[in-house]
This record gives C-alpha cells, sequence and structure tokens, in this order.
C-alpha cells in the first residue's frame, strides 16, 4: 500500500536546515528531493495555509482568508478567530467551514484514510478534516477531535496531554508518540499528518534566532531524527513529505490600525455603516457593508499615505480604486473574499541574529517575530521530500508552492479527482518525472500607484507562474515624492 507521512514544522525557514542547528533534517534535505523555490499563499499566516495545503487551493478558492477573517454567510459583519469553536459553529449553521474539498474528503471516498495530529491552534487542526465524522480518517488535538468520541480513546491509551508550554516540545514528543504507536501502527492510513507548533511559538515569544529559539529548534530536530530511526527500524517505507506553512520576519513596529483609522476621522461621514477590521499580523484584512466603494476607497487612500503601507489589493465587489491592484491577483478572489487587503511594508535589514527582514505588524512587540505580510521572507518556506516515489539528492529550483501539495499526494496515491486545484502536481520531483529544467516558469510584475498633492504612493507585487499555476512571491510598497 502505498502510503504518506507529512511533517510540518510550523515557522521553520530554509536557512534554519542547517548541520549546526537541525543535523537530522539537513541529512534529509540533502538525501531526498529540496524544493528550493517554495512559496506559502498570502496572507502568510498558518489556518490560511494549512487550508491551502489540504485543498490545493488559493484562499479565495477554499474561503479561510485568514487567522482572523469575516465569513459573510455567518456573520457578516463580525471578525472571528479561526479557532475550532467558531469553525464548528459555521459548519453547524452552512455546513461548508471550507469552501473546497479537502484530502480528507476525496480519499474518504475512496475509503481511504487521511489522519491528521497536531499542537497548533485549534483551528490549524479543524480544518484538516472538518467533515471527519463522514469522510473518515481523523484529527486529533489536544483540546479535542473529530470523530469527537475519539479523544477519550485517544487519552485513555496515552494519557492527559501535556500542559501546552513555551516552548511547547513536550506535547511534540506527545504527538510523535500517538503517531508512532496509534496512527501508524493501528490505524493505518494511506495519509498520515504531524503538526509541530514549534519553531512557531518559541519565534513569536522570543524572536527569529534567539538562544531560545535556536534551542527549540535543535530540540525539535532531535524529535524528528529519533522519529525516523523508529521508522527506519519498521516494516514501511512511506513517502516522506516535509514542511513549514510561511517564513518568518522580525517587528519593527506595532500599528493599531484600527485605532489609527478611528483617530483620522474620515469614515465619520459614514457612520453608523459598518466597516469590519481583521488583524493577521503582517497584514490586515478590511470589510465593508455592502462592499462600498467609497468607503473603501478613503481606506485604501489613507492606508497609502502610512509610512508603515506595504501592497494592498482590492475586492472584485468594489469597484476600481485607484494605486490598488486586484485581489485576484494574489489567490484572494472569492465569495469570501475581503474588500481591501492590506500587507505592511517591509524591508531586508538584519536582525540582532543576523536573520533578514524586518516587517510592521498588528500585533506581538517589537524585536520579536511576526509573519502574515508579503515579504520575500515570509513568502519564502520549507518543502523537501523522500521516498520510493521520489528522486535522490535533488535541488529543484523551479517554483512551488503549498498549493502543489494536495494535487501531488492524490497523484502520489494514483487517486483522480474532477476536483479544481490552483496547484500542480509536482512532477518533476517524482521518479520517471520531467527533468525540472524542461518546465517553463514565468516572472510576472504588477505595479500600481495614486498620486496625493506632494507624494505618490507605488507598490509592486511580484508573481511566479509554473504551467498555470500563480504563486505570490513578495509585494511591497512606498511612499515618495512626487
Amino acid at each position: 500500500m502505498n502510503s504518506i507521512i507529512i511533517i510540518v514544522f510550523d515557522g521553520l525557514q530554509p536557512s534554519q536546515i542547517e548541520p549546526h542547528l537541525t543535523p537530522n533534517l539537513f541529512a534529509f534535505k540533502n538525501a531526498g528531493v529540496c524544493f528550493n523555490n517554495h512559496h506559502p499563499i498570502f496572507p502568510s499566516v498558518t489556518r490560511a495555509n494549512a487550508a491551502s495545503m489540504v485543498t490545493g487551493r488559493h484562499p479565495g478558492g477554499h474561503g479561510l482568508t485568514g487567522n482572523t477573517l469575516v465569513v459573510p454567510e455567518f456573520m457578516p459583519y463580525t471578525v472571528i478567530p479561526a479557532l475550532e469553536s467558531q469553525l464548528e459553529s459555521i459548519n453547524q449553521k452552512t455546513g461548508k467551514v471550507l469552501l473546497s474539498p479537502t484530502i480528507a474528503d476525496i480519499l474518504g471516498k475512496e475509503n481511504k484514510k487521511y489522519v491528521a495530529i497536531g499542537t497548533g491552534t485549534s483551528g490549524n487542526a479543524y480544518i484538516h478534516n472538518p467533515l471527519a465524522e463522514v469522510s473518515g480518517g481523523a484529527t486529533i488535538h489536544p483540546d479535542f477531535t473529530l470523530p469527537r468520541d475519539l479523544n477519550q480513546a485517544i487519552i485513555d491509551k496515552f494519557g492527559e496531554w501535556p500542559v501546552e508550554e513555551v516552548p511547547n516540545i513536550s506535547r511534540l514528543a506527545h504527538s510523535i508518540k500517538i503517531l508512532k504507536n496509534y496512527i501508524l501502527e493501528d490505524i493505518r492510513p494511506e495519509v498520515a499528518l504531524l503538526w509541530s507548533s514549534e519553531p512557531d511559538k518559541s519565534q513569536h515569544a522570543f524572536g527569529v534566532g534567539s538562544e531560545i529559539s535556536n534551542t527549540v529548534l535543535r530540540e525539535v530536530d532531535n524529535e524528528f531524527g529519533m522519529f525516523m530511526e523508529w521508522l527506519n527500524k519498521s516494516n514501511v517505507t512511506p513517502d516522506i513529505i516535509i514542511a513549514s506553512d510561511h517564513g518568518y520576519s522580525t517587528i519593527r513596529e506595532v500599528i493599531d490600525v484600527s485605532a489609527l483609522l478611528d483617530q483620522s476621522h474620515i469614515l465619520d461621514k459614514y457612520a453608523p455603516r459598518n466597516v469590519s477590521i481583521a488583524a493577521n499580523g503582517g497584514s490586515v484584512l478590511f470589510y465593508t457593508q455592502d462592499h462600498d466603494h467609497d468607503i473603501t476607497k478613503d481606506i485604501a487612500h489613507w492606508l497609502m499615505s502610512q509610512y508603515w503601507c506595504g501592497s494592498i489589493t482590492s475586492s472584485k465587489d468594489v469597484e476600481e480604486i485607484s494605486g490598488t491592484l486586484p485581489n485576484s491577483l494574489i489567490g484572494l478572489e472569492g465569495d469570501r473574499e475581503p474588500d481591501l487587503v492590506m500587507s505592511f511594508r517591509w524591508d531586508n535589514e538584519h536582525n540582532i541574529h543576523g536573520y533578514p527582514g524586518f516587517v510592521y505588524s498588528t500585533s506581538g512587540q517589537a524585536g520579536l517575530g511576526q509573519h502574515g505580510s508579503l515579504s520575500k521572507h515570509e513568502m519564502s518556506n520549507v518543502l523537501l521530500a523522500d521516498g520510493p516515489n521520489f528522486k535522490k539528492k535533488m535541488v529543484i529550483h523551479n517554483p512551488t508552492s503549498n498549493i502543489d501539495l494536495a494535487p501531488t499526494i492524490l497523484d502520489l496515491l494514483g487517486v483522480s479527482t474532477k476536483t479544481t486545484f490552483d496547484g500542480r502536481v509536482l512532477e518533476e520531483a517524482l521518479l520517471g518525472g520531467i527533468d525540472p529544467e524542461t518546465i517553463a516558469t514565468e516572472l510576472i510584475v504588477h505595479t500600481a500607484e495614486h498620486n496625493f498633492d506632494k507624494s505618490v504612493y507605488r507598490q509592486i507585487i511580484k508573481l511566479d507562474k509554473v504551467e498555470n499555476a500563480i504563486y505570490p512571491s513578495q509585494g511591497n510598497a512606498n511612499l515618495g515624492s512626487r
């Protein structure tokens, strides 16, 4: 039986896979396929990327546009966090947490199973298999399981989960124990996924490259190494995919966009019209009542006048706004798309630990880690693969993305589907697959500007294109003199 194990290290950066820091991951990288030009989707936040991994769609296609968002058919003007309780309520009311089927949904129709275990947020875990009661398979998390009655069985067999900490290594070790001794040995699913909340938690709390964060990376790598040692002694040879959901930046300054917008009074004339603002670290999503063009335009042009403003895109539901680019360019067009999306401005300066990339942020603390923006440092993440169906000792420089995982996994399992994907099968990495050098790639650059009396806002968004797949790679802006 073909089987696949996916291990996601939340927030792991390509530059952190080095012999002195993560020797086991480094060895894995050199043995199989290293995708050297891999991208998350935008916004570069965890739950949106997790949804893209399991659906093969950009956020516009799957409908989970951020860690916080508005779901219009659920609560039209209320910003909600994408956590298990809220997502379950959406499921109960609408029947659709995600607007596209997941790997679990597709495999369920083939009597195959997808089982995920994770130590990150409850929302991240939930979206891997929201319909587990119907599709089969399971999701296992310290706070809940799907199916629901699985939770007590897990506790009975393995004991209570360790208390959540930062660093969160004890929970990672516990989840690996469950992966080995229950998921892989008892259930034996076609696809098993393990999601580690580290190094993300530590980089948020202590900064990218800090002594604590580096210690956590070594501990995470050690856990991975022990798992691989156990797996090598077993009688199975699965394909193994190692990934991360996004890259990282360092916070330059925290910006309370909502408070500043209130203080500007530019929206006073529209009261009591609703404006909902969803903060997502390095990006902000704006929703206006009835997709009001004038309100959206005034917000957009106010943002463009701020020193911390980066790229801005706008919805198909509002008329064209000077200086913005369409949501559709970066994969955000869809039934739940925000009216306006702003990525904070970023730069290439190195932090005190030598890691490049500073960004403004809606939360956190200056000097600590953050993500969510179109910074090239956040739009670069990890993808490695090894196993019987992958080529050996190969570095692939063609652009790839998290949206490519679902179609590639289904192809490895020989499962055909009529499901629409934004991503593609990564044939260049598979045994007998095409030569990466024969794949045509294209860099697409979009620009826009808006003139003020004495200044001009200019933005640029860069996209990689491979076949029909589009991968946002970076976007930024500046405010200069006319």
